[in-house]
C-alpha cells in the first residue's frame, strides 16, 4: 500500500499542492484575460495563420475539441487549436503563439526539443511498465526488476525537467512575434505574459511530483536493501 506510507505523503504533498495551485492559477489568468480583446481584433486562428505565414513555416492547422487544449505535433508538423482558440482575446492569442514558438523551435531545430522527442517512446513504455517492475522487484526481492523500475521512473523525471525550458522557450517566442508582428498592443503584452506564465507553472509542478516521486522510490528501495 504504497499510497499510505507517511514517507510519500511527507514527499508528495507539497509538489501536489504546488499543482493544485498551478491548476487553478492557469484557469483564473487565462479566464481573466479570455474576456480582454485584443486591440487588432483578431482571434487565435488569424494569428495562427498570420504568424506561419510571415515566419515561413511549414505547419498544417487543425481544429481539435475541448478547452485549452491545443498543442504542436512535431511527428507531423501539426498545430492543434482549441476551440477556444477562435475568441478575440488575450489569452487566446497567447496560447496560439506559444504552440506556434514550438513551431519555430522545431524550424531551428532547437536541442531540448530534440531531446524530449527522442525520449518519448521510452517514457510512455516506461510509464506504465517501470511501476509493475518496482513493486515486483520489491516484493519478489528482484534487484535487476527494481533497478529497471527506477531507471522508468527516472526517465519520467528527466522527461519534466526538459519539459521546462522547451515550454520557457516557446513562451518566450511568443511574446517576441506578438510584439514583432503588432498583433497585441504594448499595454496588453503584460496581460498575455500573465497567461503564459500561468501555464508554464503546470509543467514547473509536473516536473516537482515526477522528482518527488523518483525521490521516494528510490527511499523506498534503499530502505528495503536494509
Amino acid at each position: 500500500m504504497f499510497f499510505f506510507d507517511p514517507l510519500y505523503m511527507v514527499l508528495a504533498f507539497p509538489a501536489l499542492l504546488l499543482a493544485l495551485w498551478a491548476q487553478w492559477k492557469v484557469q483564473s489568468t487565462y479566464n481573466k484575460y479570455a474576456r480582454v480583446p485584443t486591440s487588432s481584433g483578431v482571434n487565435g486562428v488569424q494569428v495562427a495563420q498570420m504568424l506561419i505565414r510571415r515566419h515561413g513555416l511549414s505547419v498544417n492547422l487543425e481544429g481539435i475539441p475541448g478547452f485549452l487544449t491545443d498543442h504542436y505535433d512535431p511527428r507531423t508538423k501539426t498545430v492543434a487549436l482549441s476551440q477556444s482558440s477562435q475568441q478575440n482575446s488575450i489569452a487566446s492569442v497567447a496560447v496560439v503563439a506559444h504552440e506556434l514558438g514550438h513551431a519555430l523551435q522545431d524550424q531551428e531545430d532547437y536541442l531540448p526539443l530534440k531531446l524530449r522527442g527522442a525520449i518519448v517512446p521510452m517514457v510512455q513504455l516506461g510509464g506504465w511498465v517501470g511501476p509493475i517492475l518496482f513493486m515486483l522487484g520489491l516484493l519478489l526481492s528482484i534487484g535487476p526488476f527494481v533497478t529497471l523500475g527506477l531507471i522508468a521512473f527516472a526517465l519520467a523525471a528527466l522527461f519534466a525537467i526538459i519539459t521546462l525550458p522547451v515550454e520557457f522557450d516557446a513562451s518566450r517566442r511568443a511574446l517576441a512575434m506578438l510584439q514583432a508582428n503588432g498583433i497585441l498592443a504594448p499595454h496588453k503584452l503584460p496581460g498575455a505574459k500573465q497567461v503564459l506564465d500561468a501555464a508554464a507553472l503546470t509543467y514547473v509542478a509536473a516536473a516537482a511530483q515526477a522528482i518527488t516521486q523518483l525521490l521516494y522510490f528510490i527511499l523506498l528501495a534503499s530502505r528495503s536493501r536494509d
